[in-house]
């Protein structure tokens, strides 16, 4: 018997890792657009899943981007069928029209396509395969931004997407590593040209700036950055551990003034105050998404205004959040204004 491909071994080694012990009878779902990463780990489900008894399907989307992008959605699914995957779906989405630039708008359409397919099929897992590579770029992206450390953290593993758990099996897998499995499996990947484009930023990372980093570092620091995201994970996700309990504990039993609303009658400053400066502005992040300000445009200058409203008290007027949300302090609470 022909010894099996290390690659190979990698990716099925990772997908049973992220499989294990996971709850519900429910398949789980592969998302696959045909590139080498997710490719690879689809034929890695499609061998592990029903080892463990699990069934196991594919989604691919057809954003319709590009020319052709219908029957290269459509040939993924015929060999996902090939290749035992059940429930296979293709799903065209619409990008035009979406608020963002086109980057985030596909992303926004595709995620919905697919955790409305979990839901379908009730899937107790949608897997993604996104690599250790794609995790470096991710750091140093945030790195760019200014980004705190949720940013630094990266991709997690596991994270809930609308209440779908989405995992991430191949973040300690190289992409050279997949694409040495699909080539020993036989299998063909489809290259994105968006993802040499140089109009995108994690194109021109990928391209420029993490080559450049391992010619004058050595070649471990894509690992590096892969580990330090895996550091500051652990750190953050204690952190808002931390911040959870204190929100839980901030809010002030008294109703609000008159004028305002508040949630639970507002925070209460001096609990606010009390607490260490990452994890009260955690406390304030996790608030104003309560009061219904929008996550992704809710940024590090908003948390700082709300913070200043705590810790630079001088008689300041209202903080505005994204969502039409604004925020005062009165009576020595942070509370919502009507």
């Amino acid at each position: 018997m022909a010894a099996l491909a290390p690659p190979v071994a990698a990716t099925r080694v990772a997908v049973r890792r992220a499989l294990a012990g996971l709850p519900g009878a429910g398949p789980v779902l592969v998302a696959c657009s045909g590139g080498a990463d997710s490719l690879a780990l689809a034929a890695a489900t499609a061998f592990v899943a029903p080892r463990l008894g699990r069934a196991a399907g594919l989604v691919t989307v057809d954003h319709g981007l590009q020319p052709g992008s219908a029957e290269r959605a459509a040939a993924v699914a015929r060999w996902a069928v090939e290749a035992g995957l059940d429930p296979v779906e293709s799903v065209p989405v619409t990008v035009a029209g979406r608020p963002g630039g086109p980057e985030a708008a596909a992303r926004e359409a595709r995620y919905e396509a697919l955790t409305s397919a979990a839901r379908r099929h009730d899937a107790v897992a949608l897997l993604v395969g996104h690599t250790r590579d794609d995790q470096a770029e991710t750091v140093l992206l945030a790195l760019a931004r200014g980004a705190g450390p949720r940013g630094l953290a990266g991709m997690p593993e596991r994270r809930d997407l609308a209440g779908v758990p989405l995992l991430r099996p191949l973040l300690d897998v190289t992409r050279e590593q997949t694409r040495k499995a699909c080539a020993a499996l036989g299998l063909t990947p489809w290259d994105d040209p968006h993802n040499v484009d140089p109009s995108y930023a994690r194109a021109r990372v990928r391209a420029d700036v993490l080559p450049a980093l391992a010619r004058a570092l050595g070649p471990a620091v894509r690992d590096n950055l892969a580990r330090t995201a895996r550091l500051v994970g652990a750190d953050s996700a204690a952190l808002d551990e931390l911040a959870a309990a204190a929100l839980a504990a901030a809010p002030a039993a008294a109703p609000p003034p008159a004028g305002v609303r508040a949630v639970e009658g507002g925070l209460r400053v001096t609990a606010l105050a009390a607490l260490p400066a990452a994890v009260r502005t955690r406390v304030l992040h996790a608030w104003a998404r309560e009061l219904g300000a929008y996550g992704a445009a809710l940024s590090h200058r908003h948390v700082a205004a709300l913070d200043a409203l705590v810790t630079d008290w001088h008689g300041q007027g209202a903080t505005a959040l994204p969502g039409g949300v604004r925020v005062v302090r009165r009576d020595g609470r942070l509370v919502r204004l009507d």
